[in-house]
């Protein structure tokens, strides 16, 4: 029986572990748009919103990217 239960224990754990560790991988607090200050590595980066996952030298040049994504022409077709 113990044997059986061995390694459902040990897939827990494993699951658990792995979870826990993403979830506190990031102590950072995002601004409304998303990103912050990578105070370990320079710079600025995001998680959430259109930028996800870009990195940037400084807030302003986010900003300045998100300005130029708002802005780009967007592929909808008109209805006629």
């Amino acid at each position: 029986m113990i044997a059986r239960l061995a390694p459902v224990f040990l897939f827990s754990l494993t699951a658990i572990v792995v979870v826990a560790g993403s979830v506190y991988a990031h102590g950072g607090g995002l601004d409304t748009h998303g990103c912050h200050h990578d105070r370990k590595n320079g710079g600025y980066h995001c998680h959430q919103g259109p930028l996800a996952g870009k990195y940037f030298a400084s807030k302003s040049e986010m900003l300045a990217a998100l300005e130029a994504k708002i802005k780009e022409p967007k592929d909808i077709p008109e209805r006629v």
